[in-house]
């Protein structure tokens, strides 16, 4: 699993270092990072206890979906852009992420039995379209 999950931190640093490259050619800083009430939600939505599995296919099924939601978000502003760049910019984050979301999905159906992993998934689904309800809505996010 550690290898499989390895290059995803090399690839992540990478897009850290072409949104840096980004910015400096556009002469804008990087901003402060901000609480990400999405994340801590989904966070708050863990089961917590359980076998060592139990947790760590929780841990997966988390970063499985912030990673699908993210390749969903490059997608809208690699087709909504008017800048040529950014389209191709964004398009290539999208198709980083949607592969780190399948990776994630799949490591936990390896670890899990597929059909309590479909299950949570599920629930994951459920319970993330609530709380997105719930959020306002605000000029700076996508969801």
């Amino acid at each position: 699993m550690v290898e499989a999950v390895a290059p995803i931190v090399t690839e992540e640093w990478g897009h850290f270092r072409m949104v840096m490259q980004e910015l400096k050619k556009r002469n804008l800083p990087l901003g402060f990072q901000r609480k990400d009430e999405y994340v801590n939600g989904l966070l708050a939505f863990q089961k917590k206890g359980g076998t060592r599995v139990d947790r760590l296919i929780e841990k997966l099924l988390t970063c499985a979906l912030i990673e699908a939601r993210s390749c969903e978000r490059f997608r809208l502003l690699s087709l909504g852009l008017d800048e040529e760049d950014l389209r191709t910019f964004y398009h290539k984050f999208m198709i980083a992420e949607a592969g780190h979301y399948r990776l994630f999905l799949d490591l936990a159906t390896g670890v899990g039995k597929s059909d309590e992993v479909r299950k949570r998934w599920q629930e994951y689904l459920d319970y993330e379209a609530e709380m997105l309800a719930r959020f306002p809505v605000r000029g700076d996010r996508m969801h």
